[in-house]
């Protein structure tokens, strides 16, 4: 189908959308995970949590940051976190 031949090109793209919209947030976790551990062709692997959660961390607080404006409080609500404790998270990442 070429973008050119429809009326909305838009309707197109939100009527079939890519099966990744479809998967939920963890299952995009689940398979980036699989995809990594396959990939170390069984050398061993330790603090896989921790490394895992300091990867998915700081594009999370940038993202919703930028969401917010850059607004500290706004963005803190959103992560359901106070204000003081995403501070905290921020002042280790330096400079977003």
């Amino acid at each position: 189908m070429n973008v050119n031949d429809v009326d909305n090109p838009i309707d197109v793209i939100i009527d079939n959308p890519s099966p990744s919209q479809h998967l939920l947030l963890s299952e995009h976790v689940r398979l980036a995970v699989e995809d990594y551990v396959s990939r170390l062709d069984g050398v061993e692997i330790a603090n896989l949590y921790h490394m895992v959660i300091n990867e998915v961390e700081r594009p999370l607080l940038q993202t919703v940051l930028e969401l917010c404006g850059h607004n500290q409080s706004r963005a803190a609500q959103m992560l359901g976190l106070s204000r003081s404790t995403l501070r905290k998270k921020l002042s280790g990442y330096g400079p977003m």
